[in-house]
């Protein structure tokens, strides 16, 4: 938003329920409606989807889990704005995780609604097979991180048929880092911001001083890194190029797919590039006390507000964790910190001297 003196200046947070999550159509700004969608993860809570009322129909940002329920729930909260489903006319997809994409492709299917997602999620959404399992590459990197118990468990895990029904083809087109979305009354920027996935794109709509940032910016919890079919090898280095690419922009609202609604997006990047730097801080001094592994290195910190130890998490945490400070590793053997070299499949760190 620019005022009459021509700064830039954010939106003004419009009030919010006290619980982020409470169902229904909640307005942020003139057009635009937040609706919380559930999901079948706890630590998660609710996916939040937003709905851009625009003179050539209805746009909607991410969508939520392919569900019953869930389809039920936008179904209603769009009604109380005076719409149908059938009265979408595009859904722009932030990342190809299940609970931004899938209900997109369930309602293509019923109304032809036409969906678009970052051109660089291809990679994924074509090689993901649901006979290899869930996180098949996932379980090699976690072998390579010397987890390989962890890794054992991850294969094991057997995929629900309600997993198997998740819709995950490719869309009718894709977003391009760079290009502007124009609807009638506003236009959306698209920025490529990789790191969370591969092909994670943001929306800016820099004249209302908005960021539809899906889950690059989450207000209380950091995103998990390279989570997908086809993760790129250094993910958490282009995580973070994208918050600085956002960072150097005019600041904005931040609507984020997890959370409230938050009044800057530049007060929560700091936060994460601080978070990160001592998480990186922590690995280097974790490595210099002799632990030369992501899996060892990881099994060494603690984790979560509650400190946790690794062994205390649940497998799918641990898989995250552990891939998380391989990340943070990767980083400081590219600084320069730390040397890095492969040895029997498994990758081992020595603080350079």
């Amino acid at each position: 938003m620019i005022d009459n003196r021509g700064r830039a200046v954010t939106a003004p947070v419009v009030e919010q329920p006290t619980d982020w999550t409470e169902p229904g159509a909640h307005p942020v700004a003139p057009g635009v409606h937040r609706i919380p969608l559930a999901l079948p993860i706890p630590a998660l809570h609710a996916v939040n989807v937003y709905v851009i009322e625009d003179a050539g129909g209805v746009v909607v940002v991410d969508s939520g889990w392919a569900m019953p329920d869930t389809r039920t729930s936008l179904e209603r909260a769009l009604r109380t704005l005076g719409h149908g489903l059938d009265d979408v006319a595009q859904f722009l997809v932030t990342h190809a995780h299940w609970d931004h994409y899938s209900q997109a492709l369930a309602l293509r299917e019923s109304f032809g609604t036409r969906v678009r997602i970052g051109r660089g999620e291809r990679a994924s959404i074509e090689a993901f097979d649901v006979r290899r399992g869930l996180h098949p590459r996932q379980v090699e990197m976690l072998r390579r991180c010397g987890a390989d118990a962890i890794a054992d468990e991850i294969a094991g895990t057997p995929v629900e048929r309600s997993e198997r029904d998740v819709p995950h083809t490719l869309p009718d087109a894709w977003l391009d880092d760079g290009e502007r979305v124009g609807l009638t009354g506003r236009g959306l920027d698209v920025l490529a911001t990789p790191g969370h996935t591969r092909g994670h794109i943001v929306l800016r709509d820099a004249d209302a001083g908005l960021l539809f940032a899906g889950d690059h910016v989450l207000p209380h919890i950091t995103p998990s890194i390279g989570l997908e079919t086809e993760p790129e090898r250094k993910p958490l280095r282009s995580y973070l190029e994208s918050l600085r690419l956002v960072r150097d922009m005019p600041d904005t609202l931040l609507l984020p797919a997890h959370g409230p609604v938050t009044p800057s997006v530049h007060t929560r990047i700091d936060q994460l590039m601080e978070h990160h730097a001592e998480r990186l801080d922590t690995a280097a001094a974790q490595v210099r006390a002799g632990h030369t592994t992501a899996f060892e290195v990881a099994a060494a910190m603690p984790w979560t507000r509650r400190r946790r130890s690794l062994g205390d998490l649940d497998a799918f945490s641990r898989m995250l964790a552990v891939l998380e400070i391989e990340a943070h590793l990767d980083v400081l053997a590219d600084r320069g910190v730390l040397d890095a070299h492969d040895e029997a499949g498994v990758r081992r760190y020595a603080a350079r001297s």
